[in-house]
């Protein structure tokens, strides 16, 4: 086991101030950071694809220059930050985790979260690893490697942005941004032991992003605290980077569903969720038993696999006919189950989820947000998943509780609850369509009473 993950690492806002009053440099925070990187008894090797040392100390240096004049774009200037490995970066090409992209040519231009991340003064440490095309909540790539769990070296990541949970917990960046299209985003903060956002859809541009479901898919950070998050978050939707207000707990309605989300808790998940609940209630939050058994129709309609299988394949259809050997086999398996799926089907299932989300607003009326666990359970060992049946069966396992919420389209945060010492547990909370910034703001109060209660 690793104590790394329960070292309480700086924030943004920390180390930004520490920058402003001289106390650390840019340079000395991105040398730090390749020297983690670098560490042979480390997962650098297995967190990062691609590691950026050279450009990231130009950057830092001009950074720390422009800092000594006067100027700093945001609180991430000169701070270094990881970004996923399906961003496009000009004149790199852009492999998603796989082989089968090694021969793509160079992207012409940065993809637009990557130069807000620029203009905001970000130092880029590094191209991270992921599941091979972003379909998978395990983050076990055979390509690359598969970088070992914070907690437990010998346990999954989490997926699909599993380099990105591990960079943030090792402190290879004070930030790392990922994709989430059923939980890529929130699954490796919970089972790291990190904070991630899942903003609503349409928020952050995901163009030059390699896409695996244009229905589903979303850009959000991970990150060392809820203030970490909204602030990226910020940034990448082109925003000012200034936090939303702190809504307290005791000005909160928070709802529980009791259908499906609480179903076959292992025993660590299952004991923190409680005492989450146990904690917010005592600080004066209203939580409402909500049976919304909505959510019980959610695995009924995504029977044939929902949305990603379809939307993948039309992507990877000719792609698959041309290195089709060199894919992931369970990728390759999951995309083109997606050829399977009729145009009558796909419509249907866009009708039915439009449907779902009315009657998922109508019956959540009441409430700010709901609370949920992140996941079902703690981060398996990696060898867990040597048998096919097994890896599905875990799979889905891992993607149920998140997943739903992108279904719905809603906007979701993952922070650690889990008692110190112990592995790693996440709680979700989230809120509807566009309620974003409204969001951060209730997690920000929660956080504040879960962390001290922590300790």
């Amino acid at each position: 086991m690793s104590a790394q993950v329960f070292h309480r690492r700086p924030t943004l806002m920390q180390l930004a101030a520490d920058l402003g009053a001289g106390r650390t440099s840019s340079a000395a925070l991105v040398e730090e950071a390749l020297a983690r990187i670098s560490d042979p008894a480390g997962e650098g090797r297995r967190c990062f694809i691609a590691v950026y040392a050279d450009q990231a100390r130009k950057a830092a240096a001009a950074q720390d220059a422009l800092r000594q004049a006067g100027y700093a774009a945001s609180p991430l200037a000169g701070l270094p930050v990881s970004i996923k490995d399906l961003f496009d970066v000009a004149g790199e090409p852009t492999l998603a985790g796989s082989r089968a992209l090694d021969d793509a040519p160079p992207a012409l231009h940065d993809a637009p979260v990557v130069a807000r991340l620029r203009a905001a003064g970000a130092v880029l440490i590094g191209r991270t690893n992921m599941t091979e095309f972003a379909f998978s909540a395990v983050g076990i790539n055979p390509h690359f490697g598969t970088p070992g769990n914070p907690y437990d070296r010998r346990c999954i990541p989490g997926g699909s942005s599993s380099g990105a949970g591990v960079s943030v917990a090792d402190g290879f960046a004070a930030v790392a941004i990922g994709s989430d299209t059923g939980g890529s985003v929130r699954i490796p903060a919970a089972l790291c032991g990190v904070v991630g956002f899942k903003p609503t859809q349409l928020r952050i541009t995901r163009e030059g992003a390699v896409p695996l479901s244009t229905t589903l898919d979303s850009i959000g950070p991970l990150a060392n605290s809820v203030a970490c998050c909204a602030l990226t978050d910020a940034v990448l939707a082109g925003e000012a980077p200034v936090l939303p207000p702190e809504i307290p707990v005791d000005a909160v309605r928070l709802g529980v569903p009791r259908m499906l989300v609480l179903d076959d808790l292992d025993a660590p998940t299952a004991g923190a969720f409680e005492r989450a609940c146990t904690l917010l209630a005592r600080a004066g939050a209203r939580l409402v038993d909500l049976p919304l058994g909505e959510f019980s129709e959610y695995m009924a309609i995504n029977a044939k696999g929902g949305f990603a299988p379809p939307e993948a394949y039309a992507w990877h259809a000719g792609l698959i006919a041309r290195r089709g050997s060199d894919y992931d086999p369970r990728v390759r398996q999951r995309i083109e189950r997606g050829g399977k799926m009729s145009a009558a089907e796909y419509v249907a299932l866009s009708w039915q989820r439009r449907d779902l989300i009315a009657r998922v607003e109508t019956s959540t009326a009441a409430v700010d947000a709901l609370l949920m666990p992140t996941t079902a359970l703690v981060a398996p060992p990696i060898a867990a998943f040597d048998k096919d049946e097994d890896y599905w069966r875990l799979n889905s396992r891992l993607l149920r509780n998140t997943a739903i919420i992108n279904f719905l389209d809603g906007c979701a945060v993952s922070l650690p609850i889990h008692p110190p010492g112990t592995a790693p547990v996440g709680l979700m909370i989230a809120a509807r369509n566009g309620q974003d910034r409204r969001l951060l703001g209730i997690a920000l109060g929660i956080e504040a009473i879960i962390e001290r209660a922590r300790g």
